[in-house]
């Protein structure tokens, strides 16, 4: 199949219009594919067949099995690394909100998938070039995190072990596939939020961070690890 650069622009403009699926659902359907059966199972025909298209069409929007690989690693690090970064880069008033700020991320299911992010752990452990992004993306959260304490007036060391913490114990949290209600971890919030900045946290900051979590009730399933 040649590749698209050298398609003519009204031929890829008229087999644009006709495709009956996206890069992003091919892109979706990978993803899907990784989280519930492993990388592999990303193969081009049978992602072809649960999308009712040609395996030809693949060739319309990647150049081959490890260019959609490379766009599933590029997916990943967008939504689970991105988030945390952004995240723990908002203003706060306090360390309280800064760490609420972080907590956002495993509260709203648009933003960090935990899913995605093991599936890719999994995908890491046959493959040394992916376990180097793993690596590369824990340095680069936890380096965001460190920031988010530091701050807040917390020296060096105290920031980095408290970094430490949050994080591997908000990964811990999901690897445990812990199940419990939304009211359950909500009420454990003030306990959690003490126990990682060693300050108890205002009236106001409980407040904010349960009327957010609420709205997002309202609109999308809240997966929380706090």
């Amino acid at each position: 199949m040649p590749s698209q650069a050298k398609i003519p622009d009204q031929v890829e403009k008229t087999r644009h219009g006709n495709s009956k699926v996206t890069r992003e659902d091919w892109l979706r359907a990978a993803r899907d594919t990784l989280v519930t059966a492993g990388v592999g199972d990303v193969k081009i025909l049978s992602l072809s067949t649960r999308l009712g298209v040609a395996r030809s069409s693949f060739y319309w929007y990647f150049q081959d099995r490890a260019d959609l690989l490379g766009a599933l690693l590029q997916d990943w690090e967008a939504r689970n690394t991105q988030c945390i970064v952004t995240r723990c880069a908002l203003p706060a008033d306090g360390i309280g909100q800064a760490v609420c700020n972080f907590f956002e991320c495993f509260v709203d299911t648009r933003l960090f998938d935990p899913g995605l992010d093991f599936a890719v752990r999994e995908w890491s452990r046959r493959d040394p070039q992916v376990r180097a992004k793993i690596d590369a993306a824990d340095a680069t959260r936890l380096a965001a995190i460190t920031g988010l304490f530091l701050r807040h007036a917390y020296e060096p060391h105290e920031a980095d072990a408290r970094a430490r913490i949050l994080y591997f114990m908000q990964l811990g949290y999901h690897a445990l596939d812990v199940s419990e209600t939304l009211e359950v971890r909500m009420g454990r919030i003030e306990g959690y939020l003490k126990g990682f900045t060693g300050e108890a946290p205002t009236a106001k900051v409980l407040a904010e961070f349960r009327a957010r979590v609420s709205d997002l009730a309202d609109t999308a399933e809240p997966m929380i690890g706090l």
